[in-house]
């Protein structure tokens, strides 16, 4: 273990976790990447202090009920594995604020999530998703979305009412129209690529877009924030010439003229 409560186990040939593993109650990270596990202990639930749990690249088919019973909770990755799903249990991870769960085979959007409010970064990236839930909004903490790489031949509507999002990511998908974004003030960024789109969506100035067009289209809005950053220059430099002048006017009519003198 690593002094900063760290055990790495990545890449090791694991059928099963080791039992002591679990009974280091005061492991923060734990890393078991690409080990070929295919399912967890019970006993995991013994890691009261943990904080990141890396599983991505093994064989897990489902998520036990004791890794939803780890209290502190923050990042966990579950990437590349077999997964249909999340248990009802998943929930119960209420300090959970990043999960990756890309590259599994999930046909539809857990349910448990909608329960997680807190949750900030959530990858779904190379599933199997054509539709979200409506109540999606409930994810009021969630900032970046990533969807690429699933089966969404329409925009999700849902989207259209997460303002707080600040990154979307919705490459490799099957939709040929984008509604209007603009509204959505908390978007960055917002990836499109390689959507069979006639054109770039339309987002807000303050919005970066990836995808087809969406280099001519940021040039062109760069060349028109600049022309209006010139024209307010402009504005504002009306106001001190006519104060200048003004100043100049006094001082004229407050100096004696040579007649005077």
């Amino acid at each position: 273990i690593g002094g900063d409560q760290t055990l790495e186990l990545t890449g090791r040939h694991l059928k099963r976790l080791p039992g002591p593993v679990c009974a280091l109650g005061s492991l923060q990270k734990l890393y078991i990447s690409g080990t070929g596990l295919r399912e967890l202990p019970e006993e995991i639930d013994g890691l009261r202090e943990l904080r990141i749990l890396a599983l991505d690249f093994n064989k897990l088919e489902e998520v036990p009920e004791a890794l939803c019973r780890l209290p502190r909770l923050t990042r966990l990755y579950l990437g590349s594995n077999r997964l249909f799903g999340l248990p009802a249990e998943f929930a119960q991870l209420q300090t959970l604020r990043c999960l990756w769960i890309e590259n599994n085979y999930l046909y539809h959007f857990p349910r448990a999530l909608l329960q997680m409010p807190a949750l900030q970064s959530l990858q779904m990236g190379d599933n199997r998703l054509r539709a979200l839930p409506g109540s999606l909004p409930r994810m009021t903490g969630l900032r970046g979305l990533w969807l690429y790489g699933n089966r969404f031949e329409e925009f999700p509507q849902p989207l259209l009412r997460m303002s707080q999002l600040h990154i979307l990511d919705l490459d490799r998908n099957k939709i040929i129209d984008f509604p209007d974004l603009a509204h959505l003030k908390g978007l960055r960024l917002f990836s499109y690529d390689h959507n069979p789109v006639k054109a770039p969506p339309c987002v807000a100035d303050t919005v970066t877009l990836v995808g087809d067009g969406a280099q001519e289209l940021m040039e062109a809005r760069e060349e028109r924030l600049q022309s209006l950053r010139e024209k307010a220059s402009h504005i504002l430099e009306i106001p001190i010439l006519l104060l200048e002048l003004d100043s100049e006017r006094n001082v004229s009519q407050a100096a004696p003229s040579s007649c005077q003198l």
